[in-house]
């Protein structure tokens, strides 16, 4: 049990010093791609960091036989998308308390935000959500051919994010901290950085993970209860921690950019290899995952709409987590 807790602390630790890495990497990947700071947050960073979620669904569905694996697949699926809407993005908001005097944001950590796109964001994943959950409600024989669907919906999110022309800048670029002299890092060490950072992040989520599901066998939970709760907020750290980083730089809009990248990811791409590989049929626990997701992107439209956003108020979807332990504890 001690040992669980070291290696859980000390992966925690390994995951935030790599995500430094990679938000510093990606930034300098934008820039040399000549995207626009928005879209380094909402593709380039939301892929590297959703990465290692999306191949554990591919595993868990592709490649086993036991239905109980391929259902932890279907889990993550589902999973993902309730931490994003409501841990990462209450992560953000209390970030934007404490950091938001220092960085000239007022007590309230007050910001302005990209209204339009975040709440066209938060539109788009809502319509793609609920479709997902309705193809869990129903069977029938041409359902895994819909998953080529999935995958068009988000060549289109990466089609409109990639060619948005918006130069907006928030923030100074810091330099490539493997060659912090160098005013202008040569491509070979961006990628160098970013891509090292990337297996780092992935092969530490791996260890906090599993580290998490031992601690939790040690307090006496249940496997089923430690899927359902804990292991989302484990596999969804590195999204997390690259806000936690960005909001301490100031770079707000970076930050909500990632999250909502992921979400897109994670609506999409997980849902699309589920419905190829297994029947994809929702049970009474993912279904109330699913509809506290729902609730909480509808919240996260509605206060995205108004064009600024409070740490305190964004700080509260994290409430609805807490609500969704409650009646899956009760449920268990």
């Amino acid at each position: 049990m001690i040992l669980s807790v070291v290696l859980l602390l000390a992966s925690a630790g390994i995951i935030y010093v790599s995500c430094e890495m990679f938000v510093n990497g990606v930034e300098w990947l934008g820039r040399k791609l000549e995207v626009s700071q928005t879209a380094t947050g909402t593709i380039l960073a939301a892929f590297g960091t959703a990465l290692p979620e999306s191949v554990v669904t591919l595993v868990a569905t592709a490649f086993s036989d036991h239905d109980a694996q391929k259902q932890i697949g279907i889990g993550a699926a589902l999973g993902g998308p309730l931490a994003l809407s409501t841990i990462a993005y209450a992560i953000v908001g209390i970030c934007l308390l404490v950091y938001g005097p220092a960085l000239g944001r007022g007590r309230n950590g007050l910001v302005q935000v990209d209204s339009a796109r975040l709440s066209r964001d938060q539109g788009w994943f809502l319509g793609i959500f609920v479709f997902k959950v309705g193809l869990g409600l129903v069977a029938f024989s041409l359902k895994p051919w819909l998953g080529f669907a999935f995958l068009a919906a988000y060549g289109w999110y990466f089609w409109s994010e990639m060619s948005n022309e918006t130069r907006e800048e928030e923030g100074e670029l810091e330099p490539l901290k493997l060659r912090p002299r160098d005013p202008v890092p040569a491509m070979a060490w961006v990628l160098v950085q970013t891509i090292g950072a990337t297996v780092v992040i992935f092969f530490a989520s791996q260890v906090f993970v599993g580290q998490m599901e031992a601690v939790s066998v040690g307090l006496g939970l249940s496997p089923q209860l430690t899927a359902l709760l804990l292991s989302p907020i484990a596999t969804e750290l590195p999204e997390t921690m690259n806000a936690l980083i960005w909001v301490r730089q100031g770079k707000e809009r970076l930050a909500l950019a990632n999250i909502s990248g992921a979400m897109m990811i994670q609506a999409t791409i997980p849902t699309a290899f589920g419905l190829f590989f297994t029947p994809w049929l929702l049970d009474t626990s993912l279904l109330i995952a699913a509809g506290v997701t729902a609730l909480s992107t509808l919240f996260l439209f509605s206060i995205f709409k108004r064009g600024q956003v409070r740490g305190g108020t964004l700080a509260q979807v994290g409430w609805l987590y807490g609500l969704f332990g409650l009646v899956a504890a009760a449920l268990r």
